[in-house]
């Protein structure tokens, strides 16, 4: 697994993390419907997905319009549960505008509060028409001018759906859990992107030598939300 060095990402660690600097075949958005699920249950039942029921089951829901996200459940557990789209991903990653691309993440209360803003702020940005690396650009700057906050202490969230697409080089890739942390926080701290270690990290260094806002550590698992095996873990060098 080669890790991108380019632009932000918050959720989509996932294939931000398989991502490959190449030629892309999706150079820019495609027309809006391309991501929008034209059947709101069918993105409710998807977003619930990412996380075992007993805890998606009580989740609220957001679903992706036109708009940006809105309310389709009201849950009662603090967890918010909603399908992220290819613009989470870094600017590098192939698959940034890829309209397949299908993410459920359920977010625990503390990534609600301190983490979902900025995956709006980015949902906002890319359907207002902004290039990828204008919305990395002003999300950045948004993060190291503290108009969102550090992510809270515990912050976390589940990636487990069976029925994930997150890129098309290894659509299902692994069910995990991310942590999300001050960016001061640095990949060795966890053990992260070494061969054996099932622990994966985001670049914390930018090319300028500063560090990111924030950095989000992966641990894959065996088990997609249903229960159902996905098999071994394979080391985070592949």
């Amino acid at each position: 697994m080669r890790l991108t060095t380019s632009g932000f990402t918050l959720c989509l660690v996932a294939f931000s993390a398989l991502g490959h600097a190449q030629a892309s075949k999706y150079p820019r958005m495609a027309p809006i419907e391309q991501y929008l699920i034209a059947d709101r249950n069918a993105e409710v039942t998807l977003a619930r997905s990412a996380a075992p029921a007993a805890i998606s089951g009580d989740a609220t829901v957001l679903v992706l319009t036109r708009r940006g996200y809105e309310t389709a459940a009201t849950g009662k557990n603090g967890f918010v549960c909603l399908v992220d789209r290819a613009w989470q991903a870094m600017v590098a990653d192939a698959d940034f505008w890829n309209p397949q691309l299908r993410a459920p993440v359920c977010l625990n209360p503390q990534a609600t509060r301190s983490v979902l803003p900025i995956q709006r702020k980015r949902t906002e940005l890319a359907l207002a028409g902004l290039s990828k690396t204008e919305i990395a650009t002003r999300v950045h700057a948004a993060l190291s001018a503290k108009e969102f906050p550090p992510p809270d202490i515990g912050s976390m969230s589940y990636m487990m759906s069976k029925d994930q697409y997150v890129g098309d080089r290894d659509p299902r890739w692994r069910p995990h859990l991310m942590f999300y942390l001050p960016g001061t926080v640095k990949g060795p701290d966890w053990g992260a992107n070494l061969l054996g270690s099932p622990v994966v990290a985001t670049p914390g260094q930018l090319p300028d030598g500063k560090r990111e806002p924030v950095i989000v550590f992966m641990v894959p698992l065996n088990e997609w939300s249903d229960g159902t095996s996905a098999g071994a873990n394979r080391p985070s060098s592949q």
